[in-house]
């Protein structure tokens, strides 16, 4: 059964590229014809790209490993913070931490001092400090929550990305290039879509569009951790009766 609606994506205004002064001749496959000045894009090849980055996004979430959204842009970052929370994914729509993948045991290690400055809330220490003290702590807490708070759940390296106008996010793309993370993003007709692997061409900067085609990911997302979590539950149940069958037995 297909998981994306033409209709659903005309409507959206999934197929409003740029202005052709801002075309990138790389997004040609995908630009379906040009209107008053504007690139149009082919929504047959939206539609056939996103059943397959749809597919991938579920068997990654299925094997149980992280998705990162990123999305710092306005129109989206609401949206992709919305939809990573309900998944249980980690994401940035803030600044992007740079060397947030290519440097991640340093991340790492700003994400353990919030941990450590909230078990001193916790154990008592921080009421011993002087009041100078608690202030500059809980403004370092403040800081890292900004930057790190959305990901502090991260313990390792993300199986993907999905990313939100990878011209913005040229960071981001970068650094999942350089150690081979699987990429997914929409890509608009002023961008590159080469950089990514999974790229889904679609008009990045409308709300509307974004919130289109988060919501299908969001779907094939939530499928293969509902199929996760009936697969664990299926085999605690297997291991629970060849448990109780061996007692049995070695009862007789």
């Amino acid at each position: 059964m297909s998981r994306t609606n033409f209709k659903e994506l005309l409507e959206a205004g999934v197929h409003f590229g740029h202005l052709k002064k801002k075309y990138n001749p790389a997004m040609s496959p995908y630009v379906f014809m040009e209107k008053n000045g504007i690139h149009i894009i082919d929504l047959n090849k939206t539609v056939a790209m996103i059943e397959s980055a749809a597919a991938a996004l579920k068997q990654i979430a299925k094997s149980g490993k992280k998705i990162l959204f990123v999305a710092t842009k306005k129109q989206a970052k609401n949206i992709v913070a919305e939809t990573a929370k309900e998944l249980n994914m980690p994401y940035i729509t803030e600044r992007w931490p740079g060397g947030l993948l290519t440097n991640f045991a340093t991340i790492r290690k700003s994400i353990k001092k919030m941990d450590s400055i909230d078990k001193m809330k916790v154990d008592g220490t921080f009421d011993t400090l002087s009041k100078r003290e608690r202030l500059q702590i809980s403004r370092t807490r403040e800081k890292l929550e900004l930057n790190f708070g959305s990901i502090v759940k991260m313990n390792r390296m993300p199986e993907a990305i999905f990313v939100v106008d990878i011209n913005k996010e040229h960071i981001a793309v970068k650094e999942s290039q350089k150690l081979g993370i699987r990429s997914f993003a929409i890509t608009d007709t002023n961008t590159n879509p080469s950089f990514v692997h999974f790229p889904i061409p679609g008009n990045d900067d409308a709300s509307k569009s974004v919130e289109c085609i988060l919501r299908i990911f969001s779907k094939a997302v939530a499928e293969g951790l509902e199929e996760r979590s009936n697969e664990i539950d299926q085999k605690s149940l297997e291991k629970k009766t060849k448990a109780k069958k061996i007692s049995e037995e070695s009862k007789k």
